[in-house]
This record gives structure tokens, sequence and C-alpha cells, in this order.
């Protein structure tokens, strides 16, 4: 199933082809993951940040399939409201760190900026969980504390970033070093590989 999705992303950006290997093992790390009871904890900076947003959302919330409750679950409803259960969706656990306005200048103040995700992923991971990293140099300080951070809990890293890879590239279990070199063309293809791995895990986890 997963092997038509990549398999469609990589002709319609060809370029992406030379990290089929590390989106497969980004793919596996994510439904290790998800089969284990872990959530996914996500950041980046600037239009990083967007991306830790956006990839969330996908992962929280239907995107292509309606991710519907189940009967037992729905009927867990009978003591408060079945029409909220015909609304709510399965997710796929992940919080994004950027997110986190009070939290994040709270520790920027108290600890230091570079520590804005360290703490966050020291205070979250759990076993099972992983840490997903977006920085176009691969060199952003407080992404790699966290990347680090997360290893000394034994969390697998996956590292959105740009040709050179950068810092991140050392600390992370999949590297989707994409093949650009400018910000915004590194960001431009981001997108569609968390696109496509939101996809393939969503219908690894609710095609039926």
């Amino acid at each position: 199933m997963a092997n038509s999705i990549f398999m469609d992303l990589f002709k319609r950006y060809p370029m992406l082809q030379e990290l089929e290997e590390e989106i497969y093992k980004a793919y596996d790390t994510l439904c290790y993951c998800y089969e284990n009871g872990g959530k996914v904890l996500i950041c980046g900076n600037g239009g990083s940040a967007a991306d830790a947003g956006h990839m969330t959302a996908e992962l929280m919330k239907g995107f292509l399939l309606p991710r519907k409750l189940q009967k037992t679950d729905v009927n867990n409803f009978s003591v408060a409201d079945y029409s909220i259960a015909q609304r709510l969706q399965y997710g796929l656990p992940a919080i994004s760190l950027s997110a986190q306005c009070e939290l994040m200048t709270a520790i920027s103040n108290d600890n230091g900026a570079d520590m804005v995700f360290a703490q966050q992923v020291f205070g979250y991971a759990k076993p099972n969980d992983v840490f997903i990293g977006f920085s176009t140099s691969g060199n952003s300080l407080n992404v790699v504390q966290a990347a680090k951070t997360a290893k000394a809990l034994q969390l697998p890293c996956i590292v959105f970033t740009g040709n050179n890879g950068g810092t991140l590239k050392t600390l992370a279990d999949a590297k989707l070093c994409v093949p650009e070199n400018m910000t915004y063309k590194i960001q431009e293809l981001h997108l569609p590989i968390y696109h496509a791995l939101c996809i393939a895990i969503e219908k690894r986890f609710f095609n039926n």
C-alpha cells in the first residue's frame, strides 16, 4: 500500500527518488511508534514551524480517510452525547512543539532560547515516541538540542533538512535531506514528503 503512494511521490518529484530508502525508514519508524502506543513530537522554526504544525494536523485528524469511531467507542458516549461521537475522528497522536507559545517563552526566559524544544521533548517523551525536527540548514540550535535530548532518551529521530544536512544529519535515524540548498526550495520539497508519509500511515491504520 505504501509502495504506490511513494512511487507516486517519486513520479511527481523525481529528485526525491534518491531519498527512497530514508523515506521508507521514516515510514517504518512512524508505524512502529503508532503500533506501540507512541506519539510524535515535531518542531521547527519560522516556515519549518508551519510545517511542524501542518504535519501535526494531518496526523491528528482525518486526512484523506474519514477515521470514524467504531461502535464500541461510540457507545461510550451514551452517558454524554452521541452527536459528539459522530463528529469525532481517530487521531494519530502528535504534538507540534513550535505551537506552545506560553511554554516556549517561559523556557526561553528561564533556560535560554536554544532549549525551547529540548525542554518539551524531555517533558513529553515516553517510550515508543518519535522526534521529528525540521531545519532547512540542519543547524538550527534549538532543533539540534531537541534532537540530542531525544537521542539521550532513546527516541528515534527523523529530520527534514536541505542538501547538506548539517548537524541534524549526524543525529538522525531517518535523514530526509532534500536535494536543494535555498530555504524556500527546501521547504517546497519537505511538504510532499510529509504529505506522502501521512497518507501512507493513515492508510496503514484506517483503510478499513
